[in-house]
């Protein structure tokens, strides 16, 4: 684009395909990359191939998505776009553009609220088992897009990963006795929720000086 082109349209910085994140019901603003617009310019926004928003003359504001009511806003500005309390089906593509040139694209993902994991005894093993060893199992409903691990301290003991939406994922460990260092974090790239194992009901409670022995880890996921 040469400096003819940059004013007529208003003054822009390019750039190249953005990533952004968000927990839903947080809002998120989609920069347009315009620094300032021109009173005569026409700014459009695509959610994928819908048309969604408009901005013309620096003032009149158009919305077209009805599933979005109420929760688009457009700076008269920059012509950049906002989204309130975010939803995970806002994911996917947005491109900013006029009617000579794409400005912006941005790839937005809505990650869907973590649930705190939940650590219990596995009772079905615990009651087969004839050692001294418990077995504990961390669980998490619901979930799709994360990592399920079993933490001592900051050591990774295991973990699984969960792509698809399943009703529930267990990740199970066996030990020997416990302290209060074990704790099960469930998170996806932005966020993270932890539960600690704090319940010594739950399992013998290590003697000080005691090596910790672990018998086996292993995961079961179970999909709508």
């Amino acid at each position: 684009m040469d400096s003819t082109d940059i004013g007529k349209q208003g003054v822009f910085v390019a750039d190249a395909v953005k990533s952004e994140s968000v927990t839903e019901g947080e809002s998120v603003s989609l920069n347009s990359s315009f620094t300032q617009i021109h009173r005569d310019e026409e700014i459009n926004w695509k959610f994928g191939k819908i048309l969604i928003a408009k901005l013309k003359n620096n003032k009149e504001s158009k919305f077209y998505d009805e599933s979005a009511e109420g929760r688009l806003k457009l700076d008269h500005q920059t012509g950049s776009l906002t989204i309130i309390n975010s939803r995970t089906t806002d994911s996917g593509l947005y491109t900013v553009f006029t009617s000579r040139d794409t400005i912006n694209t941005i790839n937005l993902t809505v990650y869907a609220r973590l649930p705190v994991p939940v650590i219990s005894s596995n009772s079905s093993l615990n009651s087969s088992s004839s050692s001294s060893s418990c077995s504990l199992v961390c669980s998490a409903v619901n979930v799709s897009h994360v990592t399920l691990s079993w933490f001592k301290g900051n050591s990774v003991f295991s973990s699984i990963r969960v792509s698809d939406l399943s009703s529930r994922s267990d990740l199970l460990l066996h030990l020997e006795c416990v302290d209060d260092s074990y704790s099960c974090v469930l998170n996806n790239p932005i966020r993270n929720q932890t539960q600690h194992l704090n319940n010594t009901q739950l399992c013998h409670t290590c003697a000080a000086g005691t090596s910790l022995m672990i018998s086996g880890v292993s995961a079961h996921i179970d999909l709508d």
